[in-house]
């Protein structure tokens, strides 16, 4: 008789990696087609061992990672109304992460950040629907402003190994991101420009991730992007897709106020993608009363 065989075990599946289109921190406390989308994702995908995040609000002269053990919920922006400052996302930290990370790298120096700073609105104001519960560690990778986007494609690919630990990789930003070009009364509309990089940078996404750092060079980019801050994030998830040998896909996409693009994508997850709702993203403030650039979103 033939020795019994069991089956195969399934291949283990890295964790997934996604970008995210934040937005006005009022996301945070508002209900919409992307926060929806948002809740789908955290609620589809596996649950991760901690959460890494690339914030467009950590934007520092050097490579760092949060490495407290509990980190403070930082309201880093200006002029919304009291109930946002209220919103606490008390997720533990891991300074074991933050040592992983550091290690993982190498070459690249990353400085472990102790005290200075914590989750940013760009991490809390997507995760407080993505999970909810803050029960997940969550360490932040600040952005060297002074890399270029070469290197920053590349320190994402150096990544890829946490996928395979059980760590989701996040990005939080805007693949367009221009709050002097605001137009207030067309909050789901877009610029001839802003299309146009964006689905330059979509067909790149979805298509052949190694293109995305190229994207400095199309001819909407300074008008969708006068400051790199928002975009960066994206070249980490880029990145990761590259080293996985996989395009991302399409989460949800959109545009608010003309000058800003919704888009998220994600990478290794499947999710449940609602196109019925037409809800706008949330609001800004009066720009009478806080000009958007003095907002720091």
């Amino acid at each position: 008789m033939a020795p019994s065989t069991s089956p195969a075990a399934p291949e283990a599946r890295p964790q997934p990696a996604v970008f995210f289109g934040h937005g006005s921190p009022m996301n945070a406390l508002e209900e919409n087609r992307y926060t929806k989308a948002w809740r789908n994702f955290g609620a589809t995908v596996p649950v991760p061992r901690a959460i890494l995040v690339v914030s467009a609000h950590w934007y520092i002269n050097a490579t760092a990672v949060t490495a407290m053990a509990r980190p403070r919920t930082i309201h880093d922006f200006y002029g919304f109304p009291k109930p946002l400052f209220d919103v606490q996302y008390p997720a533990p930290g891991s300074p074991e992460l933050a040592e992983e990370i550091a290690d993982v790298v190498q070459p690249t120096h990353v400085g472990l950040d102790h005290d200075s700073w914590g989750i940013d609105h760009g991490t809390w104001s997507v995760l407080v629907h993505a999970f909810p519960k803050a029960d997940i560690p969550v360490v932040q990778l600040s952005i060297h402003a002074q890399r270029d986007f070469d290197a920053h494609f590349e320190l994402g690919m150096r990544l890829a190994p946490l996928r395979d630990r059980g760590v989701l990789i996040v990005g939080s930003g805007n693949v367009v991101h221009n709050l002097r070009a605001l137009n207030w009364s067309a909050p789901e509309a877009a610029f001839d420009w802003n299309k146009r990089f964006d689905e330059t940078a979509r067909s790149a996404l979805t298509e052949a991730p190694s293109r995305v750092p190229a994207l400095q060079a199309h001819p909407d980019y300074k008008m969708s992007s006068p400051t790199p801050d928002h975009f960066i994030p994206l070249l980490y998830i880029a990145g990761l897709a590259e080293a996985a040998g996989r395009p991302l896909k399409s989460l949800v996409d959109g545009y608010a106020y003309g000058s800003l693009s919704m888009a998220s994508y994600t990478l290794d997850a499947e999710c449940p993608v609602e196109t019925g709702d037409t809800r706008a993203a949330a609001e800004f403030p009066d720009p009478a009363i806080v000009p958007p650039d003095d907002t720091n979103v």
